[in-house]
């Protein structure tokens, strides 16, 4: 009797692919939020660990980041649907990491739903391309995800309205998580959604960005009016919600100026600025060195003035 239900347990997840057990959260009026596991991705977590957050724009959805797949996007989507029954018309990808749009073929397959995100999005990738995700997840849970053009590149503030919501999309100038990061402020209802420039629970990745870009970044969302913001990564939603990031950054590059003054080469940088001080949060061990070791190579040669 054991082996028959786990035989049909098997043939299940295999059948409709890993299921994502989702339950949005509310985190203002009007939006609600999937959030991502504070862990790298794996078969184990179905490659979910950025947030996904819907808009309700009274007549449809708004989107921000579509998630990892078309399996996720498809579930986040039913479990929307419980809370009312609208279409997708407008996505708005932050940034071109794949844990954040790779969903977008589900919404394009089913709304045509019209896509905006940054340039790197249509000259990094074609049809053929296959995101690291596609090799983390088996071709079951990646069925029917496909690179996913955007309609509207975003390479200044763009304000669009969408409903009765009014959203500005801005796009940074300079390199700070990625060469090309959206934000997205929701003026009226004081929301900022800042993709992967903040991220809160867990240690940044800088791997395709800039300490000193992202530093500049956090300086203009703080200069926004917004009670809520929503990082990429992580669930503290408040107006502490870019603290962590902040600190990070901010003793990261201290501590990497010091040691770059007292003759410090890039040998030994990461036995000298160590972070131990945030040894305690989420994928330290995963990401911290590699941040250590490319702060240094940024600030190197860095001259303030």
């Amino acid at each position: 009797m054991f082996k028959k239900i786990s035989l049909s347990f098997l043939l299940a997840i295999y059948a409709f692919g890993f299921d994502y057990n989702l339950k949005p959260q509310k985190v203002s009026e009007d939006i609600w939020c999937f959030f991502g596991k504070t862990e790298v991705p794996s078969k184990d977590n179905g490659g979910f660990m950025a947030n996904s957050c819907y808009i309700n724009a009274k007549d449809s959805y708004i989107l921000i980041d579509s998630g990892t797949s078309y399996n996720f996007a498809k579930q986040t989507y039913e479990a929307m649907k419980k809370i009312e029954d609208l279409k997708v018309s407008t996505i708005i990808v932050t940034h071109e990491h794949d844990d954040h749009w790779m969903g977008n073929s589900f919404y394009k397959d089913k709304f045509n739903s019209k896509i905006y995100a940054p340039k790197s999005i249509n000259e990094n990738y074609t049809a053929e391309s296959k995101p690291r995700i596609f090799e983390i997840l088996d071709s079951k849970d990646m069925e029917n995800t496909k690179i996913i053009k955007a309609d509207e590149i975003v390479v200044d503030e763009t304000n669009i309205q969408v409903g009765n919501k009014d959203l500005k999309i801005i796009a940074m100038k300079e390199k700070a998580h990625t060469s090309d990061d959206l934000i997205v402020y929701l003026p009226n209802e004081k929301v900022m959604f800042t993709g992967d420039i903040v991220m809160n629970g867990r240690i940044t990745s800088n791997r395709d960005g800039s300490i000193i870009g992202t530093l500049k970044a956090l300086e203009k969302i703080e200069s926004y009016d917004w009670n809520t913001l929503v990082a990429g990564h992580g669930t503290n939603t408040t107006k502490t919600a870019l603290d962590h990031t902040k600190n990070y950054f901010s003793l990261l590059k201290t501590r990497i100026l010091e040691a770059i003054e007292a003759g410090t080469m890039a040998d030994d940088i990461t036995k000298i600025v160590t972070m131990d001080d945030f040894k305690d949060i989420a994928m330290f061990e995963e990401l911290n060195s590699r941040n250590v070791f490319d702060a240094f190579r940024e600030l190197e040669f860095y001259d303030e003035d």
